[in-house]
């Protein structure tokens, strides 16, 4: 028992295409059609392609790969729960942290940077 193997419409623009480039090169055709036929579609490779194709005489299979299957299960993240006091330690510990490593910038006051401005222009003098 032969199924009928369906086509989406990429697979049977490709299919189609594929032969009639074919053709298009002097390949020779699968099927027999009259000489008077050919003429009505102007030996055009693109129609003489969709007659084989639609008759089912072209010789090309399409390969659709499934994706791979895994064996293993996924695992599920673990949810901690923190009491709050235990978070308001670890935030403790990381502002000591913070503190301890950096320093802590000043509020600029107008005194100094006309301090800076000066010395710049009078620099550029």
């Amino acid at each position: 028992m032969k199924t009928e193997q369906t086509f989406t419409k990429y697979e049977r623009a490709r299919i189609i295409g594929a032969r009639a480039l074919q053709i298009a090169m002097n390949a020779p055709l699968l099927i027999k059609i009259k000489k008077e036929d050919l003429e009505k579609i102007n030996y055009n490779a693109i129609k003489i392609s969709e007659v084989e194709f639609e008759s089912g005489a072209l010789p090309i299979s399409i390969k659709r790969p499934f994706p791979e299957k895994k064996e293993e299960r996924l695992k599920r993240a673990k949810e901690t729960k923190v009491s709050d006091e235990k978070l308001e330690e670890l935030e403790s510990k990381e502002e000591q942290e913070i503190v301890k490593e950096g320093e802590i910038m000043e509020l600029a006051t107008p005194e100094d940077e006309s301090d800076d401005t000066e010395e710049a222009e009078s620099e550029a003098e």
